[in-house]
């Protein structure tokens, strides 16, 4: 009988195939078309922002404060009416961590006063952007839904204006006398000013941008049209601080019809608050 060829080399080179298709499946071996340097250039998450919790809001204005913007407060002979009114109204929030509020209402003699002061903590849900970004994109809506006047050359003109009293280069003042003089200007008294005054609001005290309160702030000032009732005036201070936006609201109404609410006294108390407000989250 005769024999078949028996050839070792092709046994060696069947083998040497064989081991090449399974081999690296379980030693550890790269098996897929991946780029090992993926995952070294990943992006990495934005960072947090700066607050995680927001300060409890009716205990955040204090006494002194509430006395200089709600007058009626002093007004209240009973006690316990009177620590009612200094506790406020913590207004309806579904998620204490992300939003929280509080507002005051007292009536006075002269007038309806009205406060409310809003905590609002912005959180990103996108790793791309930070905290941070989506709040500054938040209070850019804000600003803009707010419509402030776009600075004219007149407000340029009046921040290059020599202070009262003082010589311009190159000869005598050219400061108006007695009746020339702006029918604008704030009232010296700084009392209630006749409705006539307020149809000139100075330029000073129009809406716009405020400078070094957090790290953008703005003010409007808004004066209800009504005719047939006092004149409500509305002043609201918001700002930014990294992750969180503040914002209040003060508003006062008088008794009597044909008085107008100060303009600039209201704006200034507005503004220390909100001053008192960033001064805490910074601590």
């Amino acid at each position: 009988m005769q024999r078949k060829a028996y050839v070792p080399g092709i046994a060696a080179l069947l083998a040497a195939l064989l081991a090449g298709c399974t081999g690296g499946s379980g030693d550890g071996g790269t098996t897929d078309d991946s780029n090992p340097g993926d995952a070294g250039t990943a992006s990495a998450a934005a960072e947090p922002g700066r607050y995680r919790t927001l300060p409890e809001p009716c205990t955040a204005v204090g006494h002194g404060t509430l006395d200089e913007l709600l007058p009626g407060i002093r007004q209240i002979t009973d006690a316990d009416q009177r620590e009612t009114a200094y506790e406020g109204e913590a207004t309806l929030t579904y998620d204490t961590d992300r939003k929280v509020g509080c507002r005051w209402k007292v009536d006075s003699r002269d007038a309806t006063d009205h406060l409310l002061i809003d905590f609002e903590r912005v959180v990103s849900y996108d790793n791309a952007v930070s905290d941070d970004s989506q709040a500054e994109q938040l209070f850019a809506e804000k600003e803009a839904a707010a419509h402030l006047p776009e600075p004219t050359a007149t407000e340029t003109a009046a921040t290059e204006t020599p202070a009262a009293g003082s010589t311009p280069a190159g000869g005598a003042s050219d400061a108006p006398s007695g009746s020339d003089a702006p029918s604008g200007s704030p009232s010296p008294s700084g009392s209630s000013s006749p409705p006539a005054s307020a149809s000139a609001t100075p330029t000073e005290l129009q809406p716009r941008v405020l400078e070094e309160l957090g790290d953008e702030a703005f003010l409007d000032d808004e004066l209800s049209s009504s005719g047939s009732t006092a004149k409500q005036r509305t002043v609201t201070v918001a700002f930014r601080t990294s992750n969180v936006i503040v914002t209040i609201e003060y508003a006062e109404q008088p008794a009597a019809i044909g008085v107008v609410p100060d303009s600039q006294e209201m704006q200034d108390r507005a503004q220390k608050l909100a001053s008192r407000l960033a001064d805490s989250l910074s601590d």
